[in-house]
């Protein structure tokens, strides 16, 4: 349902939400969160470019969150790199068609109830899970919560 560059992004934004303040390498970014080092450095620059994460370069650079995890929205997350395309008009552009046809109607309330579902949720809760599996961390073999 979402690009693979949003769950790209996700995964990048989760895992510096563990890492509270933290910077990150992208390298190290890319190792944790499988997402192609070539690929993450197109998603960083436009989670800097939507305000999201910020760069430092230099000895003790890297990546970090620009706003705490509790106050970034999946809805934010995916904004900033591929939006959900509503459907303001008929998309076939019939000149008939000076309102959305049932289909696409449907269609855009879809869309709507998906970010409005995105915007409830931030980075801080998925991260407060109380479920056993934890986000982009494999426990096998090491201490409770301890990344990989």
């Amino acid at each position: 349902m979402i690009p693979k560059t949003a769950e790209y992004a996700l995964r990048t934004v989760a895992w510096l939400g563990r890492q509270a303040g933290q910077p990150e390498s992208a390298d190290h970014l890319a190792e944790r969160t499988k997402v192609p080092r070539r690929y993450l450095h197109k998603v960083l620059q436009d989670l800097v470019k939507g305000g999201l994460v910020m760069s430092r370069s230099g000895p003790g650079g890297g990546y970090s969150l620009v706003k705490d995890a509790d106050e970034i929205t999946i809805l934010d997350v995916i904004n900033a790199v591929a939006p959900v395309e509503r459907i303001r008009h008929c998309p076939l552009g019939l000149p008939s068609h000076t309102k959305l046809c049932p289909l696409h109607k449907e269609l855009d309330q879809a869309y709507a109830a998906t970010e409005r579902a995105f915007s409830n949720v931030t980075i801080g809760q998925l991260l407060r899970s109380t479920s056993e599996i934890v986000p982009l961390c494999d426990l096998q073999g090491q201490s409770e919560g301890t990344p990989l």
